[in-house]
């Protein structure tokens, strides 16, 4: 029997890239449109958790809301909620939640900031992602998450961003998968000069060919389809039994296996 060397297969994003980049801001407020446009302008795409809490005069609502939050941001995550919220049942439970669903006419796909005490009486029908995001838990780093329910951002915008931004443009090994997940809330930036920083950012990290740009949820699904690629015992064939294309790199070459399909990898 011939003996095959073993292939080494790495897990790429999209388009084979090795990097990806996502914003997450709080609260669906009106100086979201203004974020939101600096983010269009230069391809980063975020994610935007809508806090329905928030008196008519404070959020972008309604269809300004959706006109201001056009693609490629994508308004999809739930707000924060008091702690006693999660003991009720499911019936009684998520008041804004129900809310947003109802407005977007899709699920929910994530929460931000829960409790541990929270996450551990999520109903049934609870997001696929949960942020926890306290300034003292940002890491600094860019390995992916373990747990999504438990994901913690790279940094705060006022916490070191270009550092951690120039660094993260600067990261070149293609057998590891980056992620650099930057968080806050758009009414902090006070001064034109807190608008001029994350233009800064946003010119030194957007619009870069090894890096994929995408909203929480896109990562969350991603990867978990990844996750369901079935190969063959010799690593010479994959197959996608998933809706969307997935990437990966065989031997320094890049694959598409695109949704329901098997490729041979030579």
């Amino acid at each position: 029997m011939n003996y095959t060397e073993p292939k080494v297969i790495y897990t790429c994003f999209p388009g084979g890239k090795h990097k990806v980049l996502t914003m997450s801001y709080d609260d669906g407020r009106l100086e979201d449109r203004r974020l939101v446009e600096l983010f269009n302008r230069y391809g980063i795409r975020g994610t935007f958790n809508l806090n329905g809490g928030l008196s008519a005069s404070r959020r972008a609502s309604g269809l300004s809301c959706t006109r201001a939050m056009r693609s490629p941001v994508t308004p999809t995550t739930t707000p924060p909620s008091p702690a006693a919220r999660w003991t009720r049942p499911p019936g009684r439970c998520w008041p804004t939640v129900c809310s947003l669903r109802a407005s977007w006419a899709t699920p929910c796909a994530g929460l931000p900031t829960p409790t541990a005490a929270g996450r551990r009486r999520l109903p049934p029908c609870c997001p696929r992602w949960a942020s926890a995001t306290p300034a003292w838990w940002d890491t600094h780093d860019f390995a992916m998450p373990h747990d999504f329910m438990t994901w913690k951002a790279t940094c705060h915008h006022t916490h070191n961003l270009l550092e951690d931004g120039k660094r993260f443009v600067e990261l070149y090994k293609t057998q590891y998968l980056y992620m650099m997940y930057v968080w806050g809330h758009s009414f902090e930036f006070r001064t034109e000069e807190d608008w001029a920083l994350m233009e800064q950012f946003c010119q030194l990290a957007g619009g870069r060919e090894d890096t994929w740009y995408a909203t929480n949820i896109e990562i969350v699904d991603y990867m978990a389809d990844a996750a369901r690629l079935q190969y063959t015992a010799a690593g010479d064939k994959v197959c996608n039994p998933n809706a969307q294309s997935i990437w990966v790199e065989v031997d320094g070459r890049h694959y598409e296996i695109p949704a329901g399909k098997t490729v041979a990898l030579v």
